[in-house]
């Protein structure tokens, strides 16, 4: 039997730091924690390239403890990749700065692609690379600030159709020595909604041939991935909402970038339903190591079990998208969703069909789907593309995770 044979595409490193196959979990606020990189990490068998969830610089900087929890890294985690989200050019160097002075990551990636208004209304995330000038000063001080570590940006389209910046800004990210872009397909105002233009990618990676370009958006699946690579050329994809209940996911890329298509995972019911319960343990124990539960003990909470309520209560969120396709019905899934202790989740899926297939038509859109939405601005934004007068600290957000 002869060997699959891989896709032809040239290997992707983000600095000294080979990512094969060419695969990064995009950083998703109150998602893409410790537990979540592990069980997809673990999946992929340690190969691709997963990020942290958003980090504030103002918050980092100032030693927030919600944000000290989130820079953490398992031991297994290499590279160790962060992304940072800052509107301030010298407290964005700070924080790159103490990243790299304190050996706290391998990798530093740059938030511009945020859509969400508490991030846009003070100018950050996508609506960022809009103000030339004050994008080429971040990401200056960050690639300065960085030393030997990689930089890379990930971004939108731009603000909406009107105001379109994804060339200009992937233009002044190679002249400032950024290391890769990722390209999410839509702009801001689209949100997550419609369908993400992969032509854009395929535009940004001729515009930019110096450095890698990354594809993001309405990857649900490894075949979805690979297409992409080869509509667009792109040297990589980004995965987001397509992991949400759906670690496994990475296996499925692995197996795709190797050549391998016809080992996709389908789980059972039974086999999804003990990754939801390890999911939840991990989360409780990662809480709990945070120091959430000692807290807890102090104030007269019960150490571990505090951390497992925790644990079983932060993954109250992922349990449709692993239902998604399945026969369980809605006063279960309610049920469920309500859960507070691993015995209660275990119990409550052990009265499943757990003998269940995997149901046909379970891969597609999860996660937030909404669109055209108007993207809230600080007044007079958009007035000049170049001016950034009143950009400072005070237009930092204070704390992590979106």
């Amino acid at each position: 039997m002869p060997t699959p044979t891989p896709l032809v595409n040239p290997p992707l490193s983000i600095g000294p730091h080979p990512v094969r196959p060419p695969v990064v979990l995009a950083p998703m606020a109150g998602i893409t924690n410790a537990p979540f990189r592990t069980l997809c990490r673990e999946f992929s068998g340690g190969k691709g390239l997963f990020v942290s969830e958003m980090i504030t610089t103002r918050a980092l900087v100032e030693r927030n403890e919600k944000t000290m929890q989130l820079i953490h890294f398992d031991a297994s985690e290499t590279p160790r990749s962060i992304q940072l989200y800052g509107v301030d050019p010298a407290t964005v160097g700070k924080a790159v700065r103490m990243i790299a002075e304190e050996d706290l990551a391998d990798h530093i990636d740059l938030n511009f692609g945020c859509p969400v208004p508490k991030v846009t209304r003070k100018g950050g995330g996508s609506a960022l690379p809009y103000k030339r000038h004050l994008l080429r000063a971040i990401l200056r001080e960050a690639v300065s600030g960085a030393g030997d570590l990689p930089v890379t940006m990930k971004m939108r389209k731009g603000i909406d159709d009107d105001h379109i910046t994804y060339l200009d800004a992937g233009r002044i990210a190679v002249e400032e020595g950024v290391t890769a872009i990722a390209l999410h397909g839509r702009t801001a105002a689209q949100h997550y909604g419609g369908t993400a233009d992969w032509d854009a990618i395929a535009r940004l990676k001729e515009h930019v041939p110096e450095i890698p370009v990354l594809g993001n958006g309405d990857i649900w699946s490894a075949d979805d991935a690979l297409r992409m690579v080869r509509v667009t050329g792109c040297d990589g994809v980004v995965v987001g909402r397509g992991c949400l209940g759906r670690p496994w996911l990475f296996a499925d890329l692995v197996a795709a970038f190797e050549g391998r298509t016809g080992e996709y995972a389908r789980p059972t019911l039974r086999e999804v339903a003990d990754v939801m319960v390890r999911h939840a343990t991990l989360l409780g124990e990662w809480i709990e190591q945070g120091g959430a539960a000692r807290r807890a003990t102090v104030e007269g909470g019960g150490g571990s079990r505090a951390g497992e309520a925790r644990g079983v209560i932060d993954f109250r969120k992922h349990v449709a998208w692993y239902l998604k396709g399945f026969a369980v019905g809605s006063e279960m899934r309610k049920r469920l969703a309500i859960t507070s202790s691993l015995a209660e989740l275990r119990s409550g899926l052990d009265e499943l069909d757990l003998d269940q297939p995997w149901p046909t038509g379970a891969d597609g859109p999860r996660g937030r789907t909404s669109g055209n939405n108007r993207v809230v601005l600080p007044d007079g934004w958009l007035k000049d593309p170049y001016d950034c007068a009143g950009i400072g600290e005070d237009a930092e957000l204070d704390t992590s995770g979106g």
